[in-house]
């Protein structure tokens, strides 16, 4: 890509720290000018079922990572993108697991059954508009046997995920279905993030031309 096709992108924020929804952004050509993580409360409201937690924060974090960018220099006005990812099973969310105990519960319900991961996506527009999308995605895990679960939790892949697992780690060899995006269950659906984008007129293909 030229350096002037470059300075023609727009500038471009992505509202998390996540070192795999960067990888996925960057897998379809984009690289954002600035991340800028958003810090909300992920506690979910009493009744709150997981696809409306996930939207929710979502949107939570982007007004959070708007307000911020709008002060700092290179990024005002900038396409700003955010995600939330949810696990459920059935009505019950399952913890961003950061001990060894909350991995453990989420593996022995997550064995030998369903569940469903959510994952809601917004971004706000260089004139502050804001676009959502939820993606759902269903998948299933073998029934794990003690000495699996116990390896997986040595592994300390399940750190800071949603449901205790990461599917492109060890994980991937339980999923015996999958029905829906990937990428979703990854933590950021490319599909449904560059119609965004590109609906709202970001350049989303053009780091894809090849100079001549």
């Amino acid at each position: 890509m030229s350096m002037e096709a470059k300075t023609q992108q727009p500038p471009l924020v992505l509202a998390s720290s996540s070192p795999r929804r960067l990888a996925l952004l960057q897998q379809i050509g984009l690289e954002p000018t600035a991340l800028i993580p958003a810090d909300v409360d992920e506690t979910p409201g009493r009744t709150e079922l997981p696809r409306s937690l996930a939207t929710r924060l979502a949107s939570e974090k982007a007004q959070a990572a708007w307000r911020v960018a709008q002060s700092r220099e290179g990024v005002q006005g900038a396409y700003l993108i955010a995600a939330d990812t949810v696990v459920s099973v059935g009505r019950r969310i399952l913890p961003k697991c950061e001990i060894a105990e909350e991995a453990e519960d989420c593996l022995r319900l997550l064995s030998g059954r369903a569940h469903r991961v959510h994952t809601g996506v917004s971004i706000i527009t260089p004139k502050g508009t804001e676009r959502r999308r939820l993606v759902e995605t269903r998948v299933r895990f073998k029934r794990l046997t003690k000495h699996e679960m116990a390896a997986y939790i040595s592994s300390g892949e399940w750190r800071g995920k949603a449901g205790g697992y990461a599917i492109q780690g060890f994980a991937g060899s339980f999923v015996v279905k999958l029905i829906g995006s990937y990428s979703n269950v990854v933590g950021l659906p490319i599909y449904e993030t560059m119609n965004l984008l590109g609906g709202e007129g970001f350049p989303v293909l053009q780091s894809w031309h090849i100079d001549g």
